[in-house]
């Protein structure tokens, strides 16, 4: 099937701006309406994007591949669709292309949706799946008809391993990845919007989770005028602070030294025993046994080394097997469960990185986070079955690309206080961490923030610590205005105990474009293997930070009523 060169088929939608102290408010029309493409999608092959249209540097942009798609999504819903690749150009000629995939649906809502990236990036972001946390039954956005884009944030790390960040020692590649390529991508596909359509966006959103949620608050403090709703998960907003905080984790674990087994290291076995420990301890505390601890702020009351260590410690301290932990082993759980502390701030005026959830319900499992073997070597991929722990390769990442500019740099050898400056100096560049939200909220802009309790790639306390300045820098009645906060039990890192699944656009969408402020918002559980078999597609509440859904029901529940968001309530730390 192709676009067809037919007439403009909606009203022509003109915008008003109307005087503000602070920023520009934008009227628009009351109700949006379908517009059909006005271009045969095989005409857009080599149409080129001039630098001027860009509001970065740059040297402009070309279309490389223009692609007509007709097709069913994951959901079933039927879609069509012109895809299209393309690059944007760099200033410096050593440095990489920006590579894009932009989405133009035969019949578009006049809304626009980019999709933020993970880890460093490095793989073109398609953006005709689902947003980050969607419910796997929902139609994807393309199929509901919003232009959808994303990049590679301007660098190709396709055959490269996980956290390589070799891309860094150009500068503006490293740029690019650090704010720039989300303006740049978001200017190209509003050209070609107005190309395609007649039109650019009447409203634009972002969607995003990890390093995507990173994005997507550059897109709210950077490039406020761009955007008109946020949707940010689990986001690694200071990646400098955060890879430090990363690397301290790897040498509890690890000590200093690489390829040399560590009496710290715990085995998967150990993880396992202190993961159940824990949830012994604090499952029931939300007034329900079901396998996630919901009630958080009763279990750090509960659940503290000193009482792991007097319930798990070895006979005279000495590792003799999995069923208990070593002084030594203790020592790093200890300090996993600590805030780390730098004799320096980094932008925004941290000088700390907050604890992990290791004690708090966090199963360290998946991508085997803290390894499978006692030795630190980075050639054993975190993925693999001999991995080393995960936090040790986004450490070898920022130390190596980002501080040093030295690919040979040992992470574990590597001394914070040694590079003051430098980390200061990247983490101006890098850390997305303004609470000075203004602008953004005087244009309407909406922001919609998650983080799952049990995260162990990210730690969910990094985003209560943002959200707690947002407040004490704005005031809560004035953040309430723009943004909510999810703190989701059992969710960790775009999986979990509870996967977590909301249509998060769909109540973006409202708040932005008909003024419906989020209430009463309900979570699925999209887990869906024989270990959840009997928990898959259960729901609950998702509760604003400061509360907690609380089971209220008849005691003992049955399956149905554990699995049904209408026997909780969200309830006061």
């Amino acid at each position: 099937m192709k676009f067809k060169n037919i007439g403009w088929t909606s009203a022509a939608v003109s915008f008003t701006l109307v005087a503000c102290t602070s920023s520009p408010t934008i009227v628009r029309p009351t109700a949006l309406q379908q517009v059909d493409a006005k271009l045969v999608c095989d005409s857009l092959v080599g149409l080129k994007v001039p630098a001027n249209a860009i509001g970065l540097a740059t040297n402009g942009a070309v279309v490389l591949t223009a692609t007509t798609v007709k097709d069913t999504d994951p959901s079933g819903a039927a879609r069509a669709y012109c895809k299209l690749t393309g690059q944007i150009l760099a200033i410096d000629s050593t440095a990489a292309p920006i590579r894009f995939q932009i989405n133009l649906p035969q019949q578009w809502n006049q809304r626009a949706l980019q999709f933020g990236g993970g880890g460093t990036n490095g793989r073109v972001v398609t953006a005709d799946g689902a947003f980050t946390g969607a419910p796997s039954n929902l139609a994807t956005p393309l199929a509901r008809g919003y232009v959808t884009l994303g990049s590679d944030s301007g660098h190709d790390a396709t055959t490269k391993p996980p956290f390589d960040t070799s891309f860094a020692l150009n500068q503006e590649e490293l740029m690019n990845f650090a704010q720039w390529q989300i303006k740049k991508t978001l200017d190209v596909a509003k050209h070609l919007t107005q190309q395609v359509y007649g039109q650019k966006p009447i409203y634009v959103y972002f969607a995003g989770g990890s390093q995507g949620g990173h994005e997507a608050f550059d897109a709210a403090q950077r490039y406020p005028d761009d955007y008109d709703g946020i949707i940010a998960q689990y986001p690694a907003y200071n990646v400098i602070n955060m890879w430090l905080g990363a690397q301290a984790q790897a040498k509890a674990i690890y000590g200093e030294r690489l390829n040399v087994a560590s009496p710290a290291w715990l085995s998967p076995a150990k993880v396992a025993n202190l993961v159940n420990l824990v949830r012994n301890e604090c499952d029931a505390l939300d007034g329900l046994t079901d396998g996630v601890i919901s009630n958080v702020v009763a279990c750090n009351a509960r659940v503290t080394p000193q009482s792991i260590s007097k319930q798990l410690r070895c006979s005279e301290g000495q590792d003799i097997g999995d069923t208990c932990l070593s002084d030594a082993q203790l020592t790093a759980v200890a300090k996993v469960a600590s805030p780390v502390k730098f004799a320096f701030t980094f932008a925004g005026g941290s000088s700390s990185y907050p604890r992990w959830p290791v004690l708090e319900g966090a199963t360290f499992a998946g991508v085997e986070h803290l390894g499978k073997t006692p030795v630190a070597d980075t050639s054993k991929l975190p993925f693999g079955p001999d991995g080393s722990a995960f936090q040790l390769f986004p450490a070898k990442g920022g130390i190596q690309g980002f501080i040093t500019r030295d690919l040979k740099q040992d992470p574990l050898a590597f001394d914070p206080n040694q590079w003051v400056a430098r980390i200061q100096q990247v983490s101006a560049l890098t850390d997305a961490t303004s609470t000075d939200l203004r602008r953004f909220a005087a244009r309407g802009g909406k922001m919609l923030m998650t983080h799952g309790t049990i995260d162990d790639s990210i730690s969910p306390h990094n985003s209560i610590d943002y959200w707690e300045k947002l407040h004490a820098a704005n005031g809560s009645d004035s953040v309430r205005e723009f943004a909510r906060f999810y703190l989701i039990p059992g969710y960790g890192h775009g999986n979990g105990l509870f996967k977590s699944a909301h249509d998060w656009l769909g109540t973006l969408e409202r708040w932005v474009e008909q003024g419906q402020s989020p209430k009463q918002l309900i979570a699925r559980d999209d887990n869906n293997t024989e270990r959840t078999k009997l928990t898959n597609g259960r729901t609950r509440p998702l509760c604003e930070y400061g509360s907690y859904p609380r089971y209220k029901g008849p005691t003992p529940a049955t399956q149905e009523q554990a699995n049904d968001a209408r026997w909780f309530t969200c309830t006061a730390n």
